[in-house]
């Protein structure tokens, strides 16, 4: 791939790492990403996707701006109020970077339509707020054969775990929570509070994972750490990993599922 003059400008900083040089920033510029929930982890999210130069862009998200949104999310202003998050997020790409190709999905994503999303992305990047909608994406990326990295957030922590659960030793999202869960089992902003920059290092950490994961064929950044859960303490401030191990009798990577 060949980069013109302008782009290799704006990526110079990326290029002179041997991390990622030429190849990887190619590799980048020719991924696509689905990024579900455009909230307080995929706000900065988006932003670092973006500044990192991914070359598409499918954004997913069924709500809307509210006056409580303003105090982690960092892409919206107050007179985004009332505005739905998905058109507000292209808008904000589209200035911020046109040669992105962007678009969005307004809608819930459910088991029926979550294969349809995620079908032909190189990684899906999930900040959504509930285990139905995680545990759909999750399955679809299954099915799909499509990496997975997921996010979430409340109070003062975080985690961030990768997942490719079509490999035949690795886990999937649900080999972690298992199928106890459903919408209600999360646990809200509302309910608990969240710290709003807690939530942008969050989004922040799964964007360095993303990037991690789609330069992986270049070698630079090492292995994309599938299976492996990162649990972010922002009181301490500290972080530690887990590993996690594939369930073989997972219903959607399983051997028996």
């Amino acid at each position: 791939m060949t980069f013109s003059s302008d782009r290799l400008d704006r990526f110079a900083r990326h290029i002179v790492l041997p991390e990622i040089g030429g190849a990887g920033q190619a590799a980048l510029a020719e991924a696509k990403v689905v990024l579900v929930g455009l909230g307080g982890i995929g706000s900065p999210a988006l932003q670092y996707l973006a500044g990192a130069g991914i070359g598409s862009l499918v954004l997913v998200d069924q709500d809307t701006v509210a006056p409580s949104n303003l105090q982690r999310q960092t892409i919206y202003r107050e007179d985004d109020i009332g505005h739905r998050k998905t058109e507000l997020a292209e808008v904000w790409v589209r200035e911020f970077d046109p040669a992105i190709d962007v678009r969005w999905i307004y809608e819930r994503i459910t088991a029926e339509t979550a294969g349809t999303v995620v079908a032909g992305a190189d990684l899906v990047l999930d900040g959504c707020d509930n285990f139905a909608t995680r545990l759909a994406v999750s399955d679809a990326c299954v099915a799909t054969r499509v990496p997975l990295l997921s996010a979430a957030i409340g109070r003062f922590q975080g985690q961030v775990g990768a997942f490719s659960g079509h490999l035949p030793d690795q886990p999937c999202y649900r080999c972690y929570v298992g199928d106890a869960f459903d919408a209600d089992d999360c646990d809200t902003c509302a309910e608990d509070g969240v710290l709003g920059a807690m939530a942008g290092w969050t989004g922040t950490f799964a964007a360095l994972q993303a990037i991690r994961v789609l330069v992986a064929a270049t070698g630079g950044m090492g292995d994309p750490q599938w299976g492996k859960l990162h649990l972010l303490d922002g009181l301490k401030p500290g972080m530690r990993t887990l590993n996690i191990a594939k369930d073989p009798g997972c219903r959607a990577c399983g051997s028996s599922g």
